[in-house]
Formats: structure tokens, sequence, C-alpha cells
């Protein structure tokens, strides 16, 4: 499967991804929101299964989930960038979307086609090029796979007893 390259700027922030205007609504309308003060088109026109590709300090800011959570709203399929605030690594993971940290991801341009390789893990260029990207503890591509943590807890207890009933 191949992924659209939406490419960013360095130092996109936690308020370009989830605005604070928006906050008191949905994840829904938050999400039509999403990156308008950096790509105006950017809510409207990604399609589910595109990938951002950023400079490094993607997310940082506040420790907002939304801004993780518009991304997996809109059907990103992963964001790739040489680094992530801590904050926003850990909320993207429990909301099920996948973060390759690549050192040449930059070296991608805006609608590139490319496939993941999450098992090496590697981002494949249409041109050939491989870019390695540092492994994913297992822990983590599991919550992904699941759809985020409440989803792989709900299925990881759903066959047990309810303790609190008796």
């Amino acid at each position: 499967m191949t992924h659209r390259v939406w490419r960013l700027p360095a130092d996109i922030d936690t308020d370009a991804l989830a605005p604070g205007h928006a906050m008191k609504h949905g994840i829904d309308v938050i999400a039509k929101h999403c990156l308008e003060a950096v790509r105006t088109e950017f809510a409207r026109e990604v399609r589910p299964g595109d990938v951002i590709v950023a400079g490094p300090n993607f997310g940082i800011g506040s420790s907002r989930e939304q801004a993780a959570a518009v991304l997996v709203q809109l059907g990103v399929a992963a964001v790739i960038a040489p680094s992530y605030s801590g904050l926003y690594f850990r909320n993207a993971f429990n909301l099920g979307l996948l973060l390759l940290t690549c050192a040449e991801a930059e070296s991608l341009q805006e609608g590139e086609q490319v496939s993941l390789d999450v098992d090496q893990p590697a981002v494949r260029s249409a041109d050939g090029r491989v870019l390695a990207c540092e492994p994913v503890p297992a822990f983590l591509m599991e919550m992904v796979r699941a759809g985020g943590l409440l989803a792989q807890l709900r299925r990881r207890f759903k066959d047990q007893p309810d303790k609190a009933s008796t």
C-alpha cells in the first residue's frame, strides 16, 4: 500500500493540530480545523491513508490529546519525523496513531508516494530509496494495531468476568 506525503515544517505545535478556539467542540469539529494555521487545505484535502512528514519537534506544546486524535479522525496512517515531543509521542500511540522516527524524513517530498515497513521499520519511496527509522517497541505497535490503548484493553479484558459485580 502506498501513502501520499503531506510535508510540514519543524516545530508543529499542538495548537496548530488542535486549535484552542475549536476545543469546546467534539473531535469531528476540531479535526476540521487541523493545521489550518499552517496548511489551510489540509483538513479538507487529506485522505485516509495519507502520511505527514515533518521536521523535528513534531507535537510540541500542550499535552492535549486531541492533537493526536484529530489525525486519527482524519485517517492519517502515520507521522514521519526526526523527533517528537515526549507527551505527543505517548498520546499518539495511546490513540493508535503510528509515529515513525526517521532522521532522513525531511528528504521526502510533498505529494510523493511512499510505503511503510513497520517491521523493519523503514519508509520506502517510489524511486526505491529506503529511509531507516528507529525501532518501535512491540507494545506500542500492538497499541497501534489495536486502535489505541483503550481498544487494546477492551480486547484484552472482554472475556474476563467483571470482578466488581462479584
